[in-house]
C-alpha cells in the first residue's frame, strides 16, 4: 500500500507512550487519527493534520465510527490505575475493540504488551496483559505484540518508581524483588519498534520480545541512577518484606503509587528476560546502553519542561491542589489563576517586565533577603537585573532566573540559577476566555534527593504568600492602568 494513503489510529494518545508516538507519527505522510475518552486533553496540542475522535473501549457505542477508513490501529490502553476489576474490564475492552475494528476492515493491530512468563499467574497486570494480547492475536486480523520490558523514560511508571525511591530515601529497605532481573530499554527504542511495526511484513500475528542489550534488576537501576544523579545511598537487604508489604511501603513514601502500588509491585516480582530473539532480526533497531538511557531521559524532562504548558494539565485542579502543589512525575507543581477584564496583549507586558529595578510584585525586600542568601552559600543572587527594563528574549537573566522560554503575548517560562536543592522553574501564561483572560502562574519543582523535599515544602507557606500576592498584584495592576485609559 501507498503509505501516503495509509491511515493510522492511535488509541490511548494522552497516555505516556501513546503522546510520544504521536509526536513521532504526525509529521509523518501518514493520515492520523487519535481516540481519547477525553479528546479536550489533546486539544491545541497536535498538529492540524490530526484528527481527534472521542472513544471509550470501555463503553463499545463510542466506538462506531472512530475506526473508519482505518488501516492499522495501535492499542495502547490499559486500566492499571482504574479503580475495581482492572483485570476484566481490560478485557472487556479488548473484545469490544476488536469487535469493531474486524467489522472496519482494519488491516493490522499493533499493540504493546508486557514481558514475562505466561505461567506467572500471581500477578494480575500479566494476566491482563497476556489476556488482552491473546485477544487480539485471535481477533483474525494480522496483530504484531511487542512485548517490553521496564521502559526507561521520563514519566515512565516504572522509571518514576525508581526515581522516587532514590531521591527520598537516603537509606533504603531492600525487598527481594528489587534483586529480579529485567532487560530494561529506552522509550525512544520503544517508539522505533512501534513505528517500525507499521510496515513490517507479516502473514499472520507474531510476539516480538524486545528489551535492552543489558539484563538488570531493579537495584542496580536505582544504583545506576543514583550515581548519574549523584545522591549516595544505603541500601539494606530486608528478605521478609512481602510485595504486600512493599505495595504499602510504597504508598508512604511515593504517593504517586497510591492506586498502582500492589499491581506494580506483583508484576515487577516476575522477571522481564527477552529470550526470544527474533525481534533482532526482522527489525533494524539497535538499543541504547542504560546509564545513556537515563541521562537522556534527564535532558528530555529538562526539554519536555520548555515546551509542556503545565496549567492546561492542572487547570482543573487549581481550587483543590494539595499542600505544596501536585506530584507529576516525581516533580512537583504549583499552580495559581486570576481572572481580569483584559486582554492577553493588555496583560502580558505587566509579566513581561518582572523583576530588574520594577521588581517582583509583592514583598521584594523578601526577593533581596533571599538573594543575600543565595549569595552566601555561592549563589548567583537577586544583583543581576535585566538587559532591558521592558523587553524579555529567551536566554536572558532577570535577577536569579532566566528566560527559558516566551511565546508574546501568553507565555514566560523562567529557570531558576538561586541554589534550590534541585531544579526549578516559574511559568506565567496568559489564556483569552471571552472577553477577559486567565492568568496562570505555576511553581515547577524537580527535587534532588531528600532535601530537595524539605527545602521546597518548609518553605511553601512563604512560597504561597510571595506568589499568590504577586499574581494578585499584577492582576491589580493591568486593572488599574485599565481604569486610567
Amino acid at each position: 500500500m501507498d503509505t501516503s494513503t495509509k491511515k493510522i489510529l492511535i488509541t490511548g494518545a494522552t497516555g505516556y507512550v501513546g503522546g510520544r508516538l504521536l509526536k513521532r507519527l504526525e509529521t509523518s505522510e501518514y493520515g492520523i487519527r487519535c481516540m481519547a475518552r477525553e479528546p479536550s486533553r489533546l486539544s491545541g496540542r497536535v498538529s492540524k493534520n490530526v484528527e481527534i475522535v472521542e472513544g471509550d473501549i470501555s463503553q463499545i457505542e463510542t466506538l462506531k465510527t472512530a475506526f473508519d477508513g482505518i488501516d492499522t490501529v495501535f492499542f495502547l490502553i490499559h486500566a492499571l490505575a482504574s479503580k475495581g476489576d482492572f483485570e476484566n474490564t481490560e478485557v472487556q475492552g479488548a473484545e469490544n475493540f476488536v469487535s469493531l475494528a474486524r467489522s472496519a476492515g482494519v488491516q493490522r493491530i499493533i499493540y504493546l504488551g508486557g514481558l514475562g512468563s505466561e505461567g506467572d499467574e500471581h500477578s494480575a497486570h500479566m494476566r491482563s496483559r497476556h489476556a488482552v494480547g491473546d485477544i487480539l492475536r485471535n481477533s483474525g486480523i494480522p496483530t504484531i505484540e511487542l512485548q517490553a520490558s521496564i521502559i526507561i523514560g521520563s514519566g515512565s511508571l516504572s522509571f518514576e518508581l525508581i526515581r522516587s525511591l532514590v531521591n527520598r530515601l537516603p537509606v533504603m529497605l531492600l525487598p527481594r524483588w528489587v534483586r529480579v532481573k529485567a532487560q530494561p530499554i529506552f522509550i525512544d527504542d520503544v517508539l522505533s519498534y512501534l513505528v517500525q511495526s507499521i510496515n513490517l511484513p507479516i502473514s499472520s500475528s507474531k510476539v516480538y520480545e524486545i528489551g535492552g542489550e543489558k539484563q538488570l534488576s531493579y537495584l542496580e537501576l536505582m544504583k545506576t541512577y543514583g550515581a548519574i544523579a549523584q545522591l549516595k545511598r544505603v541500601y539494606i537487604n530486608v528478605p521478609f518484606l512481602t510485595p504486600w508489604l512493599s505495595s504499602l511501603w510504597l504508598n508512604l513514601v511515593t504517593p504517586l503509587f497510591a492506586q498502582v502500588g500492589r499491581k506494580l509491585i506483583d508484576s515487577i516480582s516476575i522477571p522481564s528476560i527477552v529470550e526470544n530473539l527474533q525481534a533482532k532480526q526482522d527489525f533494524d533497531i539497535q538499543p541504547i546502553g542504560i546509564k545513556e538511557a537515563i541521562q537522556i531521559a534527564l535532558q528530555q524532562e529538562v526539554d519536555e519542561i520548555i515546551e509542556s504548558h503545565w496549567a492546561d494539565a492542572l487547570s482543573s485542579s487549581v481550587q483543590a491542589k494539595p499542600y505544596g502543589g501536585t506530584l507529576v512525575d516525581s516533580k512537583i507543581v504549583d499552580t495559581r489563576v486570576e481572572y481580569v477584564e483584559a486582554s492577553a496583549e493588555e496583560v502580558f507586558p505587566y509579566i513581561e517586565q518582572i523583576g530588574g529595578e520594577h521588581g517582583w510584585y509583592y514583598a521584594d525586600f523578601l526577593w533581596k533577603l533571599r538573594g543575600i542568601l543565595d549569595r552566601m552559600v555561592g549563589g548567583v543572587g537577586m544583583q543581576r537585573g535585566r538587559r532591558h527594563p521592558r523587553e524579555l528574549r529567551c536566554g536572558d537573566i532577570v535577577d536569579c532566573w532566566r528566560v527559558e522560554a516566551i511565546e508574546h503575548p501568553h507565555r514566560l517560562l523562567l529557570r531558576a540559577e538561586m541554589k534550590v536543592f534541585g531544579k526549578a522553574w516559574l511559568q506565567f501564561e496568559v489564556k483569552p476566555d471571552g472577553g477577559k483572560c486567565e492568568i496562570y502562574q505555576t511553581a515547577l519543582y524537580s527535587p534532588k534527593g531528600l532535601m530537595g523535599y524539605i527545602y521546597w515544602y518548609s518553605l511553601y507557606p512563604l512560597h504561597e504568600l510571595i506568589f499568590g500576592n504577586m499574581l494578585l498584584n499584577i492582576k491589580q495592576a493591568v486593572l488599574s492602568d485599565n481604569k486610567d485609559k
